[in-house]
């Protein structure tokens, strides 16, 4: 986050989020111990020894900061009719890429169990939803490392203030989340992930280059949770804090994120990841996600319609 973007903020704070100051904190310095605590996770102490303010200061701004305003959440939009986008001219009317990722927590010891994920890790598993362009459209958390992804996702989907898909739209899902309406998953057993389609492998079947093309759409969310932890050390670790205030903490980074992304053209984080990759109105909505033919059929006739197309250039 560069001094522009840091400006950005703090006006964006003090407009719509209503941040107040006293006359002895400035809105510029209370948002600027938020950042270092979420950029390097530090202790109450290391931030008192370094803007010389007492740690009952420090505790109530971090706090005030915290209640970021949605205001920096993107509404999602589907792939138009007319896009050229390699990655998604096939996938009209989608609305982004879904995934869980697991931000490890401090929880009792009585709850430990409950939280500990399939990695061994004491988390809450994190479902985030992502546009095209790498920007997160819906945060839901608190669920237990512990819970399945579609566990996960039906609740949200159950919510009355939760993920809401507008009939006719989906979302790119991977193998782990039912092939239902609203939820378009890649066929199973069948090479998917991108680093299978290395070495000049080329697909040999409808299913295959289906799942090469959703796997190369769908990576946007992975590259956006990858690029959530490299920016905020905070989420690389358990925290300091309660886990209703490490929610409040990962969703406010998320929308920090979104803020860095909608202000600059490049990301400078970008090249770092690439480096790491290489080692409303509710009655038209989806409520639930449920496999059904005719979902699996359209996903049949669009992966055919693919290949063929595919199989007809390269022989032209």
């Amino acid at each position: 986050m560069d001094r522009r973007i840091f400006i950005v903020l703090c006006e964006l704070l003090r407009n719509t989020g209503r941040l107040k100051t006293n006359g002895l904190v400035s809105i510029e310095e209370q948002v600027c111990m938020f950042l270092h605590i979420l950029a390097h996770h530090v202790k109450n102490r290391t931030i008192r020894s370094r803007f010389y303010r007492s740690g009952e200061t420090i505790s109530r701004y971090f706090n005030s900061v915290l209640q970021l305003h949605n205001h920096l959440l993107v509404s999602p939009y589907p792939v138009p009719e007319n896009c050229s986008d390699e990655r998604w001219k096939w996938f009209k009317n989608c609305l982004g890429a879904l995934d869980g990722t697991y931000i490890k927590v401090h929880v009792s010891k009585v709850d430990k169990p409950r939280f500990r994920s399939r990695k061994g890790e004491i988390a809450t598993n994190v479902l985030g939803d992502c546009s095209r362009d790498m920007m997160f459209t819906f945060v839901f958390l608190g669920w237990e490392g512990s819970a399945s992804d579609s566990r996960v996702l039906q609740d949200a989907l159950s919510r009355p203030t939760g993920m809401r898909v507008p009939n006719g739209c989906y979302y790119l899902v991977d193998g782990g989340y039912t092939n239902g309406e609203g939820f378009l998953a890649p066929y199973r057993g069948t090479r998917y992930h991108l680093s299978k389609w290395r070495d000049g492998y080329t697909p040999i079947n409808h299913e295959e280059y289906f799942n090469m093309k959703h796997s190369s759409a769908r990576n946007v969310i992975e590259r956006c949770f990858r690029l959530l932890k490299l920016c905020w050390v905070i989420l690389r670790s358990p925290s300091f804090y309660p886990l209703k205030t490490h929610c409040k903490i990962i969703v406010a980074c998320c929308l920090l994120y979104n803020l860095i992304r909608r202000e600059t053209s490049v990301d400078p984080m970008e090249h770092e990841l690439n480096e790491i990759i290489k080692d409303e109105v509710d009655h038209d909505v989806i409520g639930q996600v449920s496999s059904s033919l005719e979902w699996t059929t359209w996903r049949d006739n669009l992966a055919s319609q693919m290949f063929n197309e595919w199989r007809g250039n390269r022989s032209t």
